[in-house]
């Protein structure tokens, strides 16, 4: 049994252990996260204003994989990328009605590493909680900005209720495959 204040490595951690290069570690993990979120973005269902990409699945597993830290910190050179004029995101611009998402995209990344390096991303269940929480955090600063673009009665419409059942299939993919990784990786994390 776990507690909370109880930490484990993450998935990362049990395929690539932090060592005494950890800056080159965290730089290459960084990079390639923000690659992949790059790609996941533009794996989209062309809808209007928030688009329907493959994104949330990244950034989820990318948390659990990297744990709070790191996670948090690819998505935040995700947003600095972005904002920086670099095409990495699913719409033209950084600051417009999608800002809120990329915002919760970190909050997302720190709260289900966190739960991660707790051991919950080891079983169906506890992923599928954390999957949960972190499309929650996500939402909650997307619908707020997203408010201002398209106002309060059609914020729901717009950035919540077309998302539920994609988001939803995500959830269930990486709740499969990232107990299944562990089953992989097997005896090289304790």
């Amino acid at each position: 049994m776990t507690t909370l204040s109880q930490t484990y490595p993450t998935l990362i951690g049990g395929l690539w252990p932090a060592q005494a290069n950890q800056a080159l570690r965290w730089i290459v993990l960084m990079v390639l996260g923000t690659l992949f979120l790059a790609i996941s973005a533009h794996i989209e269902v062309p809808l209007y204003p928030v688009p329907i990409t493959m994104q949330t699945f990244a950034v989820l597993v990318l948390g659990m994989a990297y744990g709070a830290r790191l996670g948090a910190a690819t998505l935040a050179l995700y947003l600095v990328e972005g904002v920086s004029g670099l095409p990495v995101f699913a719409t033209g611009g950084a600051l417009g009605p999608t800002f809120g998402y990329i915002v919760g995209f970190i909050l997302a990344a720190g709260a289900v590493g966190w739960l991660a390096e707790r051991s919950w991303d080891r079983n169906f269940a506890t992923t599928a909680l954390a999957m949960l929480l972190g499309n929650v955090l996500i939402y909650v600063p997307g619908l707020f900005v997203l408010a201002g673009y398209v106002g309060m009665e059609k914020v729901l419409e717009f950035g919540l209720v077309p998302f539920l059942l994609g988001d939803a299939l995500k959830l269930l993919l990486a709740a499969i495959l990232l107990p299944l990784a562990w089953k992989l990786v097997g005896g090289r994390v304790r």
